[in-house]
């Protein structure tokens, strides 16, 4: 009798093309918005990306699930719905570029006033020449130095930049950077740095970290620039520098987010904002469908998939 095939969820029609020739694997396409007819056989399951959805609702009368498989690195949302047995697994890897990408052009577009002069642009109107900011020798702090932060330190090492690291444990460094600091080290660092990169994962201790001591130890003038998530920063403390022209601000990510109208970060002197577009370009697609396959070939073969961050078959949190 022949083995039952691992029949595996996708949001549409590219992944199941680039499983199509996987021997055992059935994949069917299911947006999650209601139940699936296979649900009860699904054991492989591709959450939409930026999907809205939770996993209680969705994971409800999917009897076999083994895996669920984000399309975004963050994840914090949906482990506390991440029902017994099943493994939670995020797209560390799938994003890096991207948000690398739009790290350095918040940087840059901040630094060498963009916005300003697309202003002007709008207005027909020639700004005079004078003397502006540049990234090169700004002293740069990346704090978070995971796979994506090192992704952003490459991207910034050939712009003439001094490079510092922080991530939650001090180590050795590599080849950007000669010594990643802990994060207990970043009230000491942050005075020294020009730019300072933030690009931790949202978790209980780093929710607030960017707070107004720490913001106030930054220097006059220094840039944020917060690819990571919105409540890591203080909202109202990061107003208040920004409204008193004291820090300048490059946002993908708010806390609210979506930012309301009429909130204040808005309007607030030297603050550039993009609505949370790090990951979301056409240099993912082809990440997340290899990241989904090579998973696919791993359950089939009997192997411990990549990526797990809750559940049995992660690795224990330290």
């Amino acid at each position: 009798m022949a083995a039952h095939p691992l029949v595996v969820s996708v949001p549409d029609s590219a992944f199941v093309e680039a499983l199509a020739d996987l021997e055992g694997v059935d994949a069917v396409v299911w947006d999650m918005e209601r139940p699936h007819p296979r649900g009860a056989e699904i054991r492989f399951a591709v959450m939409p990306y930026m999907t809205k959805l939770g996993l209680a609702d969705v994971t409800r009368g999917l009897d076999a699930l083994e895996v669920v498989q984000l399309q975004s690195a963050g994840y914090e949302q949906f482990v506390g719905e991440l029902p017994d047995g099943v493994t939670l697994c995020n797209a560390a890897g799938v994003h890096d570029a991207s948000t690398a990408e739009l790290a350095l052009t918040l940087t840059l577009a901040s630094i060498r006033d963009i916005p300003e002069l697309v202003g002007s642009q709008g207005r027909r109107h020639w700004e005079p020449l004078r003397l502006r900011s540049a990234l090169a020798d700004r002293r740069v702090l990346v704090v978070g130095y995971g796979r994506i932060g090192r992704a952003i330190a490459r991207r910034f090492a050939p712009f003439e930049v001094t490079l510092t690291a922080v991530a939650s444990r001090a180590r050795a460094g590599d080849e950007l950077v000669p010594h990643v600091h802990g994060i207990d080290e970043l009230p000491d660092l942050l005075p020294d740095h020009d730019v300072v990169v933030v690009i931790v994962p949202l978790t209980d201790s780093t929710r607030g970290l960017v707070d107004a001591s720490l913001l106030g130890r930054m220097p006059d003038g220094a840039l944020l620039v917060n690819v990571a998530r919105g409540p890591v920063v203080d909202t109202d403390a990061l107003v208040a520098e920004c409204t008193a022209g004291r820090l300048r601000a490059a946002l993908d990510v708010t806390d609210p987010e979506p930012l309301p109208e009429d909130h204040p970060l808005w309007t607030a002197p030297g603050v550039l904002i993009t609505p949370h577009v790090g990951g979301a370009t056409d240099a993912m697609r082809p990440r997340a469908i290899a990241l989904v396959r090579r998973q696919v070939e791993a359950l089939l073969a009997g192997e411990l998939v990549d990526n797990a961050v809750a559940g049995p078959l992660s690795a224990p949190q330290t």
